[in-house]
């Protein structure tokens, strides 16, 4: 086996992964203020991830070729300064692979003294064999072990490896977030002068999508050139707030069955009006129209939307389906916080249940799954 050529002896891989999140940081700072604003914070979130996260490498030992033979001169002296060649025999061997090829120069947080040795050809490693006896036993045996020892480094590559990924998503959303504050503040900051501020006249209609060499599969989403103006937008504390007032109500329906088990859709929508105006000072509306139709609930606050949603009683995956769609149709760029209240009549109610949850995640616009704080809807069914 060729000496000179070892895998993993660039670096740590700890380092190097610490890079990758320098790389990441210094990537959303490069985003001017409208961008950061502008965009949606989980596009640009799963954007980044998917960009930055890393892939183990993984050999195919089923696949191993040999690449090339050749003579070569064979230096059998052992002595650098004083080498002595001889005719032999060069072989290499091919053992593609997948995932990150970069990983295997960088050492993990588990190694040895004696690392493997071969060098990257594309997807390929290729181990170098060079000798003067033609002993294909001996050969095959040290390929093997060679196979072996790079499998164990991949093990503890991919240990450090996933880590680092499980570690993405919480990373970015924090840089978005703290830059995303930082930026609000400085408005704020500017608002409060009282001072007119003259209008960028270089400021771009659009964003040009830098190119990304690497992975060109992930592109950053698109937002409007237009200059960021901060909305009145309901804290997720009050959202859930909302949702326990509405579940509270569907607590005393469900208590009183004779009395609502009768009522048609609008006049059940209208007893939850009546709980939320309790609390809303008559803010909360019904049937009021919305960007592209009429919605059932409606919060505003300064003469913009802060909640929205839908009363629907439940008639199928497909029912469900359309009335997702509905809500988003009512919906413009700036309604973040919005419901849908399916009312049930069937007696399987687990069923019904069972069925909610893939059929939301199945939606074209279903983004993630959403963890709520409230310790009374943590203990019940409550898709988000």
């Amino acid at each position: 086996m060729r000496p000179d050529l070892l895998f993993f002896r660039k670096g740590d891989l700890r380092d190097f992964l610490e890079y990758k999140k320098l790389e990441l940081k210094k990537e959303v700072e490069r985003y001017d203020s409208n961008y950061i604003l502008n965009v949606s914070e989980e596009d640009f979130c799963q954007y980044l991830v998917s960009k930055y996260s890393l892939k183990p490498p993984k050999i195919y030992e089923d696949k191993i070729y040999v690449y090339s033979q050749k003579e070569v001169d064979v230096d059998v002296s052992r002595d650098s300064m004083r080498p002595i060649f001889v005719k032999g025999v060069q072989i290499i061997i091919a053992v593609p692979f997948e995932g990150d090829g970069e990983l295997f120069q960088y050492r993990p947080s588990g190694f040895t003294f004696n690392p493997p040795r071969g060098e990257v050809v594309g997807k390929e490693i290729h181990l170098i064999y060079e000798m003067v006896e033609h002993n294909a036993e001996r050969l095959k045996q040290e390929c093997q072990q060679e196979l072996n020892e790079i499998k164990e480094y991949l093990e503890w590559v991919e240990r450090d490896v996933n880590a680092f990924n499980g570690s993405l998503d919480q990373f970015v959303r924090q840089l978005i977030s703290q830059r995303k504050k930082k930026l609000l503040d400085d408005l704020r900051l500017v608002s409060s002068l009282g001072i007119p501020i003259k209008p960028r006249e270089d400021m771009p209609t659009t964003y040009t999508i830098p190119s990304i060499r690497k992975k060109p599969k992930f592109e950053p989403p698109r937002v409007s050139g237009e200059t960021f103006k901060p909305e009145p937008a309901l804290v997720l504390e009050e959202y859930e707030n909302i949702l326990e007032m509405i579940y509270n109500m569907a607590l005393i329906m469900e208590r009183s069955p004779r009395t609502f088990s009768k009522l048609r859709e609008e006049e059940i929508r209208d007893h939850f009006l009546m709980m939320l105006n309790a609390h809303y000072e008559g803010q909360a509306t019904g049937e009021t129209f919305n960007y592209g139709g009429k919605t059932d609930i409606l919060i505003r606050v300064e003469d913009k939307n802060v909640f929205i949603a839908e009363c629907k009683f439940w008639k199928g995956e497909k029912k469900l389906v359309e009335a997702i769609d509905q809500l988003l149709g009512y919906t413009s760029w700036r309604d973040t916080k919005t419901a849908i209240l399916l009312f049930n009549k069937n007696q399987n109610f687990s069923s019904v249940l069972a069925k909610i949850d893939p059929t939301v995640k199945s939606h074209v616009c279903y983004k993630r799954d959403w963890s709520l704080k409230s310790d009374k809807l943590k203990s019940e069914t409550i898709f988000t």
